[in-house]
């Protein structure tokens, strides 16, 4: 199977979002962790549960980019949704096994590790609703 071009230019889109949100959220921490120590940490657990949330979340998004451009090639309509169903529960056991793993372990920050996430989900609706309001002006 080639990749798409459309799945690569989604892809680096949204991993540059996600990795920027991810930054601007490291550079959040820092700054309240300058304010209100006690309460908001940072260092080096916090950035890397930064590092690695980013990481699924852009691994999520390319698995399930790929699985879209399988899907459209799969005539048979019952097939094309196991595939989708399967990749759907795949993905959602990665995100959950890190998310477990960033609570659990004592060498991650599990909301700093939770945080990244959500970005993709955020950056394709703020695009969804910017595409909108180019084509209503």
């Amino acid at each position: 199977m080639k990749l798409q071009e459309a799945v690569k230019k989604e892809t680096i889109i949204i991993a540059s979002g996600c990795i920027l949100g991810t930054v601007l959220c490291l550079l959040l921490f820092f700054i309240l962790n300058r304010y209100m120590p006690e309460q908001i940490p940072f260092g080096p657990r916090v950035i890397l549960s930064g590092v690695i949330g980013c990481a699924v979340a852009i691994l999520n998004f390319f698995w399930m980019a790929l699985t879209v451009q399988k899907v459209t090639s799969i005539e048979d309509e019952g097939k094309a949704r196991s595939v989708m169903t399967l990749s759907y529960r795949n993905r959602m056991l990665l995100q959950l096994l890190w998310v477990v793993l960033a609570f659990a372990l004592p060498v991650f920050n599990g909301a700093m590790g939770l945080i990244p996430l959500f970005i993709p989900s955020i950056l394709i609706k703020i695009r969804g609703i910017a595409g909108l309001k180019r084509k209503e002006g």
